[in-house]
């Protein structure tokens, strides 16, 4: 990997993070589906705008735990805390006004085939932000497609569009209600190499224009390079460790240089 292509933060010691506030704070989170355990005591933090880096081959609990974040599974045991506010706790309307700051970039994109462009990101914004204008709602929508580069398409239906193109529209509907977290759940999945670039570069434009805190879920390293402030790897459901991109790639450790190979 070109030193180009590296995220400037994270060419350097990134622990001044430890004296942020955290946005996202996990003790001892435990999840199992039956008799597999998937998630094994976690604990972790995300502090106020950055990028964390999550690590780990298929199976090794990665989407579970970003869903236990935002309430889509509850966890066995332990403590989830949002904004200092404990999700596994919450019901109904309150947790519902904590999604609302909170954007999910799943795998597959979850477009609405049967909607244009401009309808899937109207669905949000009027399910939201209720009290919005027609003149509102064009201005959001259009402010939302021109940050991810795509203004053209905003009357195109999904199945017009190329991989790439649909995975900037999901990013685009995530980003229209001004989430104050994003979560990435495998941003890069199924891109070819140019365009998976091209959304890690995004990534880090959202992170500075939003000033957002994100986790991104991946196993592609070019994308955890090119955005992470800190990385943390899960092995078999575990925190197995966790630093920056050089304290990684300069590491002896066999599983690590297994994934810079």
């Amino acid at each position: 990997m070109m030193n180009s292509e590296r995220k400037e933060s994270d060419k350097n010691n990134v622990s001044g993070m430890n004296n942020q506030k955290p946005v996202i704070n996990i003790h001892n989170l435990s999840k199992s589906f039956g008799k597999q355990l998937v998630l094994k005591n976690i604990s972790l933090k995300l502090f106020e705008g950055e990028n964390l880096v999550i690590l780990g081959k298929s199976g090794s609990g990665k989407s579970v735990l970003i869903k236990c974040i935002v309430g889509l599974l509850n966890p066995d045991s332990g403590t989830v805390d949002v904004f200092e506010k404990n999700v596994i706790s919450m019901r109904g309307k309150e947790l519902g006004e904590l999604r609302q700051k909170i954007g999910f970039l799943f795998q597959s994109g979850a477009l609405y085939d049967s909607m244009t462009v401009k309808q899937n990101l109207e669905f949000a914004l009027r399910r939201i932000k209720r009290e919005y204008t027609e003149k509102q709602l064009n201005q959001k929508v259009n402010e939302a497609l021109e940050n991810v580069g795509l203004p053209e398409v905003v009357n195109k239906m999904p199945s017009e569009l190329s991989g790439g193109m649909r995975k900037r529209i999901s990013l685009a509907r995530t980003l229209v209600v001004d989430p104050q977290i994003m979560l990435y759940d495998e941003p890069t999945t199924g891109l070819d190499p140019i365009t998976s670039g091209e959304i890690s570069l995004l990534i880090n434009e959202i992170q500075k224009k939003y000033k957002t805190s994100s986790i991104i879920i991946t196993h592609d390293i070019k994308c955890a390079s090119m955005t992470s402030d800190r990385l943390l790897m899960l092995k078999d459901g575990e925190v197995y460790c966790e630093g920056n991109l050089k304290a990684f790639e300069n590491s002896d450790d066999e599983m690590l240089q297994s994934f810079f190979k």
